[in-house]
């Protein structure tokens, strides 16, 4: 890149000064990370959000196992549901020596070329909880996001006795897990319950657009006893405020109660579930995510691999067209096992 002209010689002294100045900053950041990991190969981390009690403690067990693990992490960015911005915090890791990225992008359509250019600068890149649709990944550390579909659809069935209406807040449906949820509860649904009406409403992951909807199908179908939410982590709290308030929110067992299913295990949804609030959800882990998305990303970095199979954490590692995933277990989580210690929605550590 050339740099423009300055008008005298002792601005251009002062340009040089002020590049050299920044040069000497972030080699001392470099060396601070470095101390900090020792000699391991630095792994840069981008955050995908911070609207959500699910990603907001994935961002804390990271923070834990960065310590704990002693991970040689860039500064950790934040991309905020944008993949403008995602591009950009990449683009800083690549520039800082990262030898692997992790990332979970929200948009698994729009992230491939970004994936193509780490590929080409031999940088592997594991992505957290969702699939990108294209561009080499070394790993994908993520659940059967199908099976959360097929999960909540028979749990609710069941409660139903197979026959009612039923909501579903569907996720982002540009994102892998938003698809792969909403086409298995759909296929369950049409295959198994077929007296069930299914009214799916599509929401971004947009928690007052899951209410918005929520009220406006009410007013339509006062009779509504199911809902079916993708993801407690932004669904949760605006559902629960709307039925407080529109007088719906009648405990389990008591007549009028509407069946509420889950994606997430927060211990906010633990905390319904005893309450009698929501009957369900499936405990996505985010202590595996964290702690597995550092392990490969440092395996990566070091120039291990790995083969599809079962691995010795009680999960299965399964071969994609554009790399690897491996499926970690996320139990369907109900009054009867909700109190298990060992969910990562239960520690209080």
């Amino acid at each position: 890149m050339k740099l423009a002209r300055t008008s005298s010689t002792a601005a251009a002294a002062t340009a040089v000064l002020a590049v050299l100045s920044l040069a000497t900053a972030c080699n001392r950041e470099s060396t601070a990370s470095a101390a900090a990991g020792g000699d391991k190969p630095p792994i840069g981390i981008d955050l995908p959000r911070s609207d959500s009690d699910f990603w907001n403690s994935y961002a804390q067990y990271v923070e834990k196992d960065i310590k704990s693990d002693g991970i040689n992490a860039l500064p950790v960015s934040n991309s905020q549901n944008d993949v403008t911005k995602l591009v950009a915090n990449v683009q800083v890791f690549q520039n800082t020596g990262a030898k692997a990225v992790v990332m979970a992008p929200q948009d698994t359509g729009a992230i491939a070329s970004t994936l193509d250019t780490l590929a080409s600068k031999k940088i592997p890149v594991v992505s957290v909880d969702t699939r990108p649709d294209k561009g080499d990944v070394y790993m994908v550390v993520r659940a059967d996001n199908r099976a959360y579909g097929t999960k909540a659809c028979e749990f609710l069935g069941k409660q139903l006795g197979g026959k009612g209406k039923v909501a579903e807040f569907q996720g982002a449906l540009d994102s892998i897990n938003g698809r792969d949820r909403s086409e298995a509860f759909a296929e369950c649904m049409k295959t198994k319950f077929p007296k069930i009406k299914v009214f799916e409403l599509p929401t971004d992951w947009k928690g007052d657009v899951a209410s918005a909807k929520l009220q406006s199908l009410l007013a339509q179908n006062p009779d509504l006893n199911g809902i079916y939410m993708q993801a407690g982590g932004v669904f949760l709290q605006p559902t629960l405020a709307l039925l407080e308030q529109k007088k719906l929110l009648k405990p389990a067992g008591q007549k009028g109660h509407i069946t509420i299913v889950s994606n997430d295990g927060i211990p906010q949804e633990f905390d319904a579930i005893r309450k009698g609030q929501i009957d369900a959800t499936i405990s996505q882990p985010a202590d595996l995510y964290a702690k597995y998305a550092l392990y490969y990303a440092q395996a990566a970095a070091e120039g291990k691999t790995f083969k599809p199979g079962k691995t010795d954490h009680d999960s299965t590692i399964i071969k994609l067209p554009n790399g690897l995933e491996d499926q970690l277990p996320a139990p369907l989580i109900t009054k009867d096992n909700v109190d298990d210690k060992s969910l990562w929605g239960n520690d209080v550590g």
